[in-house]
């Protein structure tokens, strides 16, 4: 699925109107930004991100942007960039670990239960719609407390962070998936792979499962947003990861409020623009995304209707 909507890009913007063009294009350009620096970050980022000296001797403590430091340093006397660069990292980790820990288990779920049907469907569904009223950043802060009392190191932060979210995660995936499974198990292709006699575990797998994870690429890039909100709430309250053990956007955000106060901007900024502009981004990919998998929606509204061919050869009208 998501290849062929990676196909459709180049019509979806010969098609789109105006404002879905600009959304595509920007929430794109900005997530490529972001997936490449994060990738790219030990060749981007000139130190790394818990280093406070070079060859020559300590950065400093909140030293204006210059040559040898482009943004700064921080209150500790980190690098303002290589933080921000190395932050873009961190963000990616807690991406895949939440695509891990929710997509699989609410498919697997999900598949289970709109196809088996019967006790097992009334119980996980009555599961699901409980797991709603856990709020991510609340389970997110007492899951950080559990595991290492509020400060921890980067599998210890990103495991909180990633756990939170995906008990957010895993009902709406499961909802998604249980509704596909029920509409496609009564397809007759269904019907007929039982006559000839499959088995219910290959109707699941070979048959219903691929035809009922369709959106589920539309659902996790809308989903992304959230998870690097809840690692940014997490650092920004206190409890997030450690900064000798990893870059976080949220940490740094949290101690540079007392420079903006004293008029040291440099500190807050680029954290702050590194999640605004990646929350953006992967919002708007994935909004496009939705847009670009919905046929009604592949023609901006007010288009001419394509020019309907004469049904009769050779009829010239006298």
């Amino acid at each position: 699925m998501a290849l062929v909507l990676v196909r459709r890009l180049p019509l979806r913007l010969r098609t789109g109107a105006g404002v879905q063009r600009a959304m595509l294009l920007t929430g794109a350009a900005l997530t490529a930004l972001f997936v490449l620096t994060a990738a790219l970050g030990p060749l981007l980022a000139p130190h790394g991100y818990a280093q406070l000296q070079d060859g020559h001797g300590l950065f400093g403590s909140q030293q204006h942007p210059g040559a040898a430091h482009p943004l700064g340093t921080t209150i500790a006397g980190y690098d303002v960039l290589s933080r921000t660069v190395w932050g873009a990292r961190t963000a990616l980790m807690i991406i895949l670990a939440a695509l891990l820990l929710s997509v699989v288990p609410g498919t697997v779920l999900g598949l289970a239960s709109g196809y088996l049907g019967g006790r097992l469907d009334r119980l996980l569904v009555g599961l699901a719609d409980a797991l709603y009223a856990f709020p991510p950043l609340l389970l997110a802060i007492v899951m950080s407390l559990v595991i290492s009392g509020g400060r921890s190191s980067l599998v210890g932060g990103l495991g909180a962070a990633a756990c939170s979210v995906a008990v957010s995660f895993v009902p709406q995936y499961f909802r998604v998936v249980r509704a596909e499974v029920i509409r496609v198990k009564a397809e007759p292709f269904v019907d007929a792979a039982r006559v000839i006699g499959a088995g219910p575990w290959r109707i699941m797998t070979r048959h219903v499962l691929r035809n009922s994870v369709r959106t589920l690429p539309l659902i996790f890039t809308i989903n992304a947003s959230e998870a690097i909100l809840t690692l940014a709430g997490l650092g920004f309250l206190g409890f997030g990861i450690e900064p000798n053990s990893a870059a976080e956007w949220g940490y740094d955000l949290n101690r540079s409020v007392a420079d903006v106060t004293s008029g040291i901007w440099w500190t807050a900024v680029p954290p702050g623009l590194g999640i605004v502009l990646t929350v953006l981004g992967t919002t708007l990919f994935g909004e496009s995304l939705t847009d670009l998998a919905d046929p009604r929606l592949r023609r901006p509204t007010g288009a001419p209707a394509p020019a309907t061919q004469k049904t009769e050869k050779g009829g010239d009208d006298d």
